[in-house]
C-alpha cells in the first residue's frame, strides 16, 4: 500500500511538472513567430512612413503654383475626420458627418481666405447650425451627444489642423512647419525605442498601457536634440537661439505626447485599437495626427512670440 501510495504521489507530482512545463514550452516555441510578426510590422511602418514623409516634404517645400501643403492637409484632414465620425457611430451615436466634413474643410482652408470675420463666423456656425439640425432631425435619443461629437470632430481635426496651414504662411513658414513635423516625429520615434528598451514605469496605464515614463523622457530628449538642428546655418535655419530651440523642443514633445494620450483615450472610449487600416503598420489617418495637431498650435504661437 505504501509503495502504491508513493507511486501515485510521484506520478501526481510528475503530472504537475508536465502541466507547468507545457505552457513554458509553448511560449518558447511561439517566440520566433512573434519576432517574425514584429519584424514584418516594423517593415510596414518604415515603408509607409517613408512614402508618406516623402510626399509631405515635397508638399511643404513646393508652394507654387498651387498651395500643395494646404491640399495635402485638407485631404488628410478629411479622411481623419471621416474616421473620427465612423468611430463615434460605432458607439451608437449618429453625428452630422457630412456637416462635419464640410466645416472641417472650411477651417483647414480658412487661412487662405483673408476675411477678418471668417474665423468667428465658422466657430459660431459650428455651434449653432448642428444644434438646429439635430432638433429638426426629430431624433430625441442621443441628439445632444450627436451635437457634441459633431463639434468635437470639427474642432479637433479641422480647427487644429488649420494652425499648420497658418504656420506655413508665416515668414520662414516652410522651416517652421518642418520644425513642427520633425520634432514631433523625433519625439514619437525616440519615445517608442526608449520605452521599448528601458520602459519600466507606466505613464498612464488606464489610457495607454504601453507608454512609460522612460519613453516619455526619451521623447523629450529626442525632440530637444532635433530642435537644435534648426539653429545651425543650413537651409532650415530659424531666427531662434539654442535656448529657445531647447524650450520649443520640450514644449512640442510634452504637448505632442498629451495629444497622443488624448487620441488613445478617445479610441479606448470607442472600444477600438486603431482609427483605421488605410496606412499599413500605422493604423488610420486619425492615428497619425494625434501629436501633430497639438504641435502645430504650440509652434505657431511660439513663432509669433519670437517674431515680435
Amino acid at each position: 500500500m505504501t509503495k502504491k501510495r508513493n507511486c501515485c504521489r510521484s506520478n501526481r507530482h510528475g503530472d504537475e511538472k508536465m502541466t507547468v512545463a507545457a505552457p513554458a514550452r509553448k511560449r518558447l516555441s511561439s517566440f520566433p513567430l512573434r519576432r517574425h510578426q514584429l519584424t514584418g510590422m516594423l517593415k510596414k511602418r518604415v515603408i509607409t512612413g517613408l512614402s508618406g514623409l516623402s510626399l509631405l516634404v515635397v508638399a511643404v517645400w513646393v508652394e507654387q503654383p498651387l498651395p500643395w501643403f494646404t491640399i495635402f492637409v485638407a485631404v488628410w484632414g478629411l479622411v481623419a475626420v471621416f474616421e473620427f465620425y465612423r468611430l463615434v457611430k460605432a458607439s451608437k451615436v449618429s453625428p452630422l458627418s457630412y456637416f462635419g466634413l464640410v466645416w472641417s474643410l472650411l477651417f483647414i482652408i480658412s487661412p487662405h481666405l483673408e476675411y477678418d470675420f471668417l474665423g468667428p463666423l465658422l466657430l459660431t456656425s459650428t455651434i449653432m447650425v448642428p444644434l438646429i439640425w439635430v432638433m429638426l432631425r426629430g431624433r430625441q435619443e442621443q441628439a445632444m451627444a450627436a451635437w457634441v461629437w459633431t463639434i468635437a470632430g470639427i474642432l479637433y481635426v479641422g480647427w487644429l489642423l488649420s494652425y499648420m496651414v497658418t504656420l506655413r504662411g508665416l515668414d520662414d513658414g516652410r522651416n517652421w512647419v518642418f520644425l513642427a513635423l520633425f520634432i514631433t516625429f523625433a519625439s514619437d520615434t525616440a519615445a517608442l525605442f526608449t520605452g521599448t528598451a528601458l520602459g519600466r514605469h507606466k505613464l498612464a496605464p488606464q489610457i495607454s498601457p504601453g507608454k512609460t515614463w522612460e519613453g516619455a523622457i526619451g521623447g523629450v530628449v529626442g525632440a530637444v536634440l532635433t530642435s537644435l538642428f534648426f539653429t545651425l546655418e543650413t537651409d532650415f535655419v530659424l531666427p531662434i537661439n539654442w535656448g529657445q530651440a531647447a524650450v520649443l523642443g520640450l514644449l512640442v514633445s510634452v504637448f505632442g505626447q498629451f495629444g497622443d494620450l488624448a487620441e488613445s483615450l478617445f479610441k479606448r472610449n470607442m472600444g477600438v485599437k486603431d482609427s483605421g487600416r488605410l496606412l499599413p503598420g500605422h493604423g488610420g489617418f486619425l492615428d497619425r495626427i494625434d501629436s501633430v495637431v497639438f504641435a502645430g498650435v504650440v509652434v505657431y504661437y511660439f513663432a509669433l512670440c519670437v517674431m515680435q
